[in-house]
């Protein structure tokens, strides 16, 4: 990322931030916020050959590019108030930091070949990040791509998980910036754009394309768009994805602010009766699974959503009545080839209940249907055109 990519991008960042948050100085030596924007004056060409010379390396260009953009920058997403500038980037084993006692701690005692492999790489690093949560940003200097970027590292103790490797300084950056996007929900450009690109994979899954809408569902949803999830959730059930239910369970939560109008009929049409099925699968393993864990703690419609269907869950019904009819022909065939000609051919007469369903998932809560559909017979059917 070249200093005429960071510009506007940081520049959208600022805004979007400032247009949810308060933004004062955490110190007396910290400059404020000036027209909208959270960096600081570019650092001097001279300035980062200076850090290069002490730091007795060549920068990587994504960073050495948003130096030159930015000398510095606040709120690098909800975890990190301040990154630093190019007079105070350094080599986190040198650096007067609370981390460079641990990265010499870490790997001291008997610990396993992660731990030790993620010792090594925090002593060999360079620190990025001035303050933060009980965190850390850090670029590791022996792992480098072909275009000359470092890999890129967020640690916070708080996660309870090791590093989280991100290819790039900027790709890094991009991942927090999602991160933000994903907590905050501001009202704003991104998400408008979002939404219009959320609707034209919707679209293009209907048409028959699978790959393409999956990947835009995926990052949407990294940048808190709900209604992502929910489509996503059904293309990957389909596809025999076991952990699918993940997207949705965390939204669905008491107290979570969702940007998703709750489809009620939708929901206990089709999304309950796949997650009971999974409950039931879950059970014999001893696993809480989505179903429990939003009985529990979901939000106050799905609780009584996920109580009423506990209380009388009877025989799924597959959807719109003439496709309803066309499954029910087809469970009925002498033998699972049959069955599954019978079923495929049924499809045609599909419908989705609104703009928010995908594909008739409820055909994974019938064990009659559900172990006709294998993932590749679940991606023939994502392939096809439906409703």
């Amino acid at each position: 990322m070249d200093r005429e990519t960071w510009k506007p991008f940081l520049k959208r960042w600022s805004e979007e931030w400032l247009a949810v948050h308060d933004v004062e100085p955490r110190s007396a030596f910290e400059e404020p916020v000036v027209d909208g924007w959270l960096g600081s004056p570019p650092a001097s060409a001279e300035q980062v050959a200076e850090a290069e010379a002490r730091l007795g390396c060549t920068l990587p260009p994504s960073l050495r590019e948003f130096l030159l953009t930015t000398d510095g920058w606040r709120n690098a997403g909800n975890f990190v108030w301040l990154l630093r500038g190019a007079d105070d980037i350094g080599w986190l084993r040198d650096l007067d930091s609370p981390w460079a006692a641990d990265c010499a701690d870490i790997g001291d005692e008997d610990d396993d070949e992660d731990e030790e492999d993620d010792a090594v790489i925090l002593r060999r690093s360079l620190q990025i990040s001035l303050e933060a949560d009980a965190g850390v940003l850090f670029l590791d200097p022996a792992d480098v791509d072909e275009h000359g970027e470092w890999a890129a590292y967020e640690l916070f103790t708080w996660t309870a998980r090791g590093p989280e490797r991100h290819g790039s300084f900027s790709e890094l950056m991009y991942d927090l910036y999602a991160g933000f996007h994903a907590l905050d929900r501001p009202q704003c450009q991104t998400q408008r754009e979002w939404d219009a690109a959320i609707e034209h994979a919707r679209l293009a899954s209907l048409a028959g394309e699978v790959d393409g809408p999956m990947e835009v569902f995926a990052e949407a949803a990294r940048f808190g768009r709900d209604r992502a999830g929910i489509l996503l959730f059904q293309m990957q059930a389909m596809l025999g994805d076991r952990d699918a239910s993940r997207l949705i369970g965390s939204m669905l939560w008491r107290g979570i602010e969702s940007t998703w109008p709750l489809d009620a009929p939708f929901l206990e049409a089709e999304v309950l009766p796949v997650l009971f099925a999974e409950h039931k699968r879950a059970a014999r393993w001893s696993v809480q699974s989505t179903f429990v864990s939003l009985s529990k703690h979901g939000s106050e419609p799905v609780q009584k959503m996920i109580s009423d269907y506990r209380a009388s869950p009877g025989e799924p019904r597959f959807g719109n009545p003439e496709f309803d009819a066309a499954v029910r022909a087809a469970i009925t065939a002498p033998t699972p080839d049959d069955a599954w000609t019978l079923l495929r051919k049924a499809l045609s007469a599909w419908r989705p209940m609104s703009d928010d369903h995908l594909a008739p998932i409820v055909l994974l809560a019938d064990p009659r249907t559900a172990r006709l559909i294998t993932p590749e017979r679940g991606r023939e059917i994502l392939a096809m055109r439906r409703g």
